[in-house]
């Protein structure tokens, strides 16, 4: 089901951007601004004068999703990240919602974004770093000709051999035509009411659709916490998980950016990881990269004690009071460590069972279960730390 022959397609010579660095990019910024403005005010006059049915909003969710989805699961997991392979039908899919989602090709979407996570933050080479303000990040990069090499597609050429992702990039202006003008009209003409279903599946669709994608360059970077990495300004958000289809998780996605899932705790609002899932079970995805709770775990540690030490009182703790803190961090570590080799040790050798020992094998068991229940008193006390010293009066 997955064999395909792979056709570079794509290998030639890329045009040449014809703007200057630094310019403003006029159809797009006028583009960007008279589209939000048209759907703030055509969209509710349209509802106030002539009313919108049932089956106008079903194809607005309809074609939310879709595109949503393709960005998220397409674009995002599949392409730029490689958390997954796909049978070619959800990838046709993938690459027909994500040109009606308007973001570029899935050549250039991904080009920019593996970009992003290789220069997270450095103002010059990252091409919608959160550290040049919310408003460059949010939008500010599409319009202006600021990312250095957009055309250079150096850094994707694993995806130049993938046909539709040729086929995409070939035809991606009148695939972008057809699916945001032409199909909305066509629906709209079947139903009876070409305004109405153009005005919600079309525009107001295509407006949310850019801007809760944006948000995640921007809002994500500003708002919410940083529990697994504080390197960088990715930051998680549940809340934005819900109108991004479970991207608001970033700072998880920063530091495991391989896995599959965005919202790695079972109750994480995200649409994408169940897709992706179901999509294995039914046999249409398969490999899907997933990070250990250990590694996760280990990731935690860390940044919970990073964090402490960049308290306010962190400085003003008595040296008793550090002493005790590094002590107990390190010994939480070093269980946790020992625990994951034992634990590897154990596996591996279960998986050669029919070639070694079973007593070995019991053996590396007993030893695994002993270190995991001594990593989890020492988190135990690690927490019960944590909890002392948020709260630990500074020293005189």
């Amino acid at each position: 089901m997955f064999k395909y022959q792979p056709e570079n397609v794509l290998e030639k010579k890329y045009p040449q951007n014809p703007y200057p660095k630094g310019a403003i990019r006029w159809p797009v910024l006028l583009f960007l601004i008279l589209t939000p403005i048209a759907a703030a005010t055509v969209v509710p006059w349209y509802g106030f004068t002539h009313g919108y049915d049932m089956f106008e909003w079903v194809m607005f969710f309809v074609f939310m999703m879709f595109t949503g989805m393709s960005i998220t699961a397409g674009y995002h997991r599949l392409w730029s990240h490689k958390t997954y392979q796909s049978h070619w039908l959800p990838r046709l899919f993938y690459a027909i919602g994500g040109a009606g989602a308007l973001q570029n090709s899935i050549v250039h979407w991904s080009s920019d974004h593996r970009k992003h996570h290789t220069h997270v933050d450095d103002n010059e080479l990252d091409p919608y770093s959160a550290k040049r303000g919310f408003w460059y990040s949010h939008m500010g990069w599409i319009y202006k000709n600021e990312a250095a090499g957009r055309e250079d597609f150096s850094n994707v050429r694993d995806l130049l051999h993938d046909p539709i992702v040729a086929w995409q990039h070939k035809y991606y202006t009148w695939i972008t035509v057809i699916f945001n003008i032409g199909l909305p009209v066509l629906i709209g003409y079947l139903h009876g009411d070409v305004w109405g279903t153009f005005l919600l599946a079309g525009l107001l669709r295509l407006v949310l659709n850019h801007h809760f994608t944006f948000a995640i360059n921007s809002l994500a970077h500003i708002w919410g916490g940083q529990n697994y990495d504080r390197t960088t300004t990715a930051r998680d958000n549940g809340f934005l998980a819900l109108f991004t289809y479970g991207e608001g998780y970033h700072n998880y996605h920063h530091r495991f950016q391989y896995d599959y899932r965005n919202g790695h705790i079972w109750y994480h609002y995200d649409p994408a990881k169940w897709l992706i899932k179901s999509l294995s079970m039914v046999g249409m995805a398969k490999n899907l990269k997933k990070v250990s709770d250990l590694q996760i775990e280990q990731a935690r540690i860390k940044t919970e004690y990073q964090r402490l030490l960049e308290e306010p009182h962190a400085v003003k703790l008595s040296e008793e009071l550090r002493h005790r803190l590094d002590q107990a961090y390190q010994t939480c570590v070093k269980a946790l460590e020992e625990y994951i080799e034992a634990r590897k040790q154990w596996l591996q050798s279960k998986r050669r069972a029919a070639d070694t020992d079973k007593s070995l094998t019991k053996n590396l068991k007993a030893r695994a279960q002993a270190l995991r229940s001594e990593f989890l008193e020492q988190r135990r006390q690690w927490r019960s730390i944590l909890a002392e010293l948020s709260y630990a009066p500074a020293a005189a």
